[in-house]
């Protein structure tokens, strides 16, 4: 079977186990939460505004405070750099589950 960008991942269902492993550490899960949270506000803000500045702030903070919680906190390299696909679908599926309790905060 042919993979495109998933790098060995035949499915998101099959990877998101993985990418839950690649962020066990609370606070990075945080830190990913946080960034979450100021890029949602960000796109909110390129919408009522109209100006592109918000996209890149929504960029930079979504992925800065991952990459904190990665490089600092995880201790391992982000999943972004393997899978940018399935890492960006990991990150809002993730947030979500936060969000329920699914997965603690």
């Amino acid at each position: 079977m042919a993979t495109t960008d998933t790098h060995g991942f035949s499915s998101f269902a099959e990877f998101y186990p993985y990418y839950l492993s690649e962020h066990q550490d609370r606070t990075c899960r945080r830190l990913h939460f946080a960034g979450s949270t100021v890029a949602l506000v960000c796109l909110v803000l390129l919408v009522l505004t109209g100006s592109l500045w918000w996209l890149l702030g929504a960029v930079i903070s979504g992925y800065g405070f991952a990459w904190v919680g990665h490089f600092g906190f995880e201790k391992n390299r982000p999943a972004t750099f393997r899978h940018p696909l399935y890492s960006l679908a990991g990150d809002w599926v993730m947030y979500r589950d936060m969000w329920t309790g699914k997965i603690p905060f």
